[in-house]
C-alpha cells in the first residue's frame, strides 16, 4: 500500500512539475553513486578542469548529494525543453557575425530554472510536509550524472546528456527532498557507433568517447577561462564567440525533438547572429546593458570582447582591420592582445609591420608585446567551413 501511495505521489509531482515548465521529471536515490564519484576523481585528478578550481575546492559534496546535503533522501532530476527551431550551426557561415550559444541567446536560464524549480520544491513542501531544497548547475550538483541515472537520459560521447524525446537540448534543474520515493531505472546508452559529437568539436577536446579535457573546448575558453586564448586554438574558434554547439547540434538523437514553446528559451532579436563589429565597439556600460538579464554578463566584458576579436581575425573580412584597429587602445591587455592577433590576420605583412613600429612605443604589456612580435598567421584550414564527413550516426533504437 505505501509504494502504491508513493507512486501516486510521483504522478502529482510529474504532473506539478509539467504545469511549471519541465518537459522531463525522472527520481533518483541521493545516495552517493561510487562509479559517479570515480569519474569525477579522473576528471580532477588529471586537471582536465583547467581554471575551473571550484570543482575541485567542491569535490566531496559533488561527488556525494548527501554530503551537500546530509537529510536528502530522493533527487527529483528535471529538464526544460530549450531545442532550437533552426540549424543553430547555420551562424558559423556568416564570417561577419558571432556564434553565441543557443542556450545563452535570451535569458540567464539559471534564472529562469529556477524560479520554476521553487515553484515546484514549494508545492511539494506544502503539500506532502516535507523539506525540499532547489539546484541548478550554480552549485555543486552533478546534475548530468544525475539526470543519467534518474533516466531523464543518458550521458553521450560528448559528456552531455543525451534524451530519446529532447535529443541534446535540456537544462537540467534538480529538488532535493526528503521524501523517500520509488526511484526510476536509468536510460539505455544509445549512442551506439555513432561519433559524430567527436569528429564535430573544432578542438579535439572530445580525446575520447565520454571524455572531454575542458582545456581544450571552446566553450570552456570563450566562457570560463579568464586569459589569453592559447594561438593552438584560435583558429580552429571561427566566430564562436560564446560557447560551442557543435557536438550538441550533430547529435542525431535531435531529430526527434520539437522546437521550445518557451519564449524564454528562444533568441532575443540580434542574438542568433550578432554583428562581430557593433560587438566589438562595446564598452563596459554598453556591455552590461546590453547582456543585463543574459548569462553572457558574468564572463564580463573584456573576455568578451577578446572573443569577439578572435573571431574578427578569423572572418577573412579585411574591412574589419579597422574594428580591430580601434581596440588597440583599450585599457584592457586582453582586448588589446587580440585586436594585435586580429590585425596580424587582417593586414598584409607590410601594413602590420607599419603599425607596429608606430604602436610599439607605447606599449608596456608583454603579451600584448609578445602578440606583436608574433608569426603572422595565414588562414590555411578554416574552421567555418571545415565538414563533418567521414562519420557514423550509429543506430537509433526507438
Amino acid at each position: 500500500m505505501h509504494d502504491i501511495l508513493m507512486h501516486d505521489v510521483k504522478d502529482a509531482i510529474r504532473a506539478r512539475a509539467s504545469d511549471v515548465g519541465f518537459a522531463a521529471v525522472r527520481f533518483a536515490s541521493a545516495e552517493r553513486d561510487p562509479a559517479r564519484a570515480g569519474d569525477l576523481d579522473v576528471f580532477l585528478d588529471r586537471g582536465l578542469h583547467g581554471d575551473m578550481a571550484w570543482m575541485a575546492a567542491t569535490r566531496a559534496r559533488r561527488a556525494d548529494p548527501t554530503v551537500l546535503w546530509p537529510d536528502a533522501r530522493t533527487v527529483i532530476a528535471l529538464g526544460a525543453n530549450y531545442s532550437p527551431d533552426d540549424d543553430p550551426l547555420a551562424v558559423l557561415s556568416d564570417r561577419g557575425a558571432g556564434a553565441i550559444s543557443v542556450y545563452a541567446r535570451n535569458r540567464d536560464y539559471h534564472d529562469v530554472l529556477k524560479k520554476a524549480l521553487k515553484e515546484l520544491a514549494g508545492w511539494i513542501a506544502t503539500t506532502y510536509a516535507c523539506e525540499v531544497k532547489v539546484f541548478v548547475d550554480t552549485a555543486p550538483v552533478m546534475e548530468k550524472p544525475l539526470a543519467a541515472q534518474a533516466g531523464v537520459g543518458w550521458q553521450g560521447k560528448h559528456t552531455n546528456l543525451v534524451s530519446r524525446r529532447f535529443g541534446s537540448w535540456l537544462f537540467l534543474g534538480e529538488v532535493f527532498t526528503t521524501l523517500v520515493l520509488p526511484v526510476d531505472a536509468p536510460e539505455r546508452d544509445l549512442c551506439g557507433s555513432c561519433d559524430r559529437c567527436r569528429a564535430a568539436c573544432p578542438t579535439g577536446a572530445l580525446t575520447a568517447p565520454y571524455r572531454i579535457d575542458a582545456r581544450r573546448c571552446i566553450s570552456y575558453l570563450t566562457i570560463e577561462h579568464k586569459g589569453h586564448i592559447a594561438r593552438a586554438f584560435r583558429r580552429d574558434m571561427g566566430n564562436r564567440i560564446y560557447g560551442c554547439d557543435d557536438c550538441l547540434a550533430v547529435c542525431p538523437w535531435n531529430k526527434f525533438t520539437q522546437a521550445t514553446g518557451d519564449e524564454a528559451y528562444r533568441p532575443s532579436p540580434g542574438l542568433d547572429a550578432p554583428r562581430l563589429a557593433e560587438l566589438a565597439s562595446l564598452d563596459d556600460a554598453a556591455f552590461r546593458s546590453k547582456f543585463a538579464r543574459s548569462p553572457i554578463l558574468r564572463t564580463g566584458r573584456d573576455r568578451f570582447l577578446r572573443n569577439v576579436l578572435v573571431a574578427i581575425g578569423n572572418s577573412a573580412d579585411p574591412g574589419l582591420a579597422s574594428v580591430a584597429q580601434a581596440r588597440l587602445d583599450d585599457a584592457s591587455a586582453l582586448v588589446r592582445a587580440m585586436a594585435v592577433w586580429a590585425l596580424a590576420r587582417l593586414l598584409d605583412a607590410n601594413a602590420f609591420a607599419r603599425l607596429r613600429r608606430s604602436r610599439m612605443a607605447g606599449e608596456a604589456d608583454a603579451q600584448v608585446r609578445a602578440e606583436w612580435y608574433g608569426a603572422p598567421e595565414a588562414p590555411e584550414t578554416d574552421a567555418l567551413t571545415r565538414p563533418f564527413g567521414g562519420v557514423s550516426e550509429g543506430t537509433l533504437e526507438a
